[in-house]
């Protein structure tokens, strides 16, 4: 494989969890991810109901979920999960890049949504990016959801603070939005905190949809 990237060498473990019928697949997930460090796979499953036996035992760092799987779907699977717990870091790698199932997701709590003709490197590089504070998107999931937005303007938010929220609905790290946009990082985290608050939010994924509903970005 060209261009391996590996996990951020902090000296910490990931403990990730993969829920993907397709068995092919789901060892591929594994062994890319046992294949380059920092990663640790603690449980395989081919449907929902596996995984929500073992979830709370498992206590995985990162979940990697289809959305069509037997039995219990993908999107009711993440709502399950995050009630169970709530800080894990749920990324979609699916063949659905259609709006409703994207928005669904996100509303269910996943943090991150691919589509299987995304690399292994471009998975990689999301999955770190789950841990530097991104949301990571295929980029035509990513352009699918800037296109589905008309900006209000009404909107409560700030010139400055909807040029944030935009990099944020494209998945983008802290870092990148501070380089792109000549700001430092603390002024960022300032803005997103303003974010948060204008739009009665706590996290990234509540505000990417209530921008969505409310026509903000």
């Amino acid at each position: 494989m060209k261009n391996q990237i590996n996990a951020k060498d902090d000296g910490t473990t990931r403990l990730v969890t993969l829920i993907e019928d397709n068995v092919e697949l789901r060892t591929s997930y594994a062994l890319i991810l046992k294949g380059v460090g920092g990663y640790k796979i603690i449980g395989e499953y081919d449907s929902c109901e596996a995984a929500l036996k073992n979830i709370e035992k498992d206590i995985p760092d990162i979940i990697l979920i289809d959305l069509t799987l037997p039995g219990m779907n993908g999107i009711s699977g993440i709502t399950r999960i995050k009630k169970l717990l709530p800080a894990v870091r749920i990324v979609v790698i699916t063949v659905h890049d259609e709006p409703d199932f994207v928005f669904n997701a996100l509303c269910a709590g996943a943090i991150g949504y691919l589509t299987k003709d995304s690399s292994y490197e471009q998975i990689l590089s999301a999955i770190n990016e789950v841990f530097d504070g991104g949301a990571p998107m295929s980029a035509k999931i990513a352009s699918m959801v800037i296109k589905s937005f008309h900006v209000n303007p009404r909107s409560p938010l700030t010139e400055r603070e909807t040029d944030v929220l935009k990099q944020l609905a494209q998945g983008k790290t802290y870092d990148y939005i501070a380089d792109t946009l000549f700001i430092s990082k603390d002024t960022v985290k300032t803005h997103i905190r303003h974010i948060y608050e204008k739009l009665q939010v706590d996290n990234k994924s509540d505000a990417l949809i209530k921008a969505r509903k409310d026509s903000l970005v």
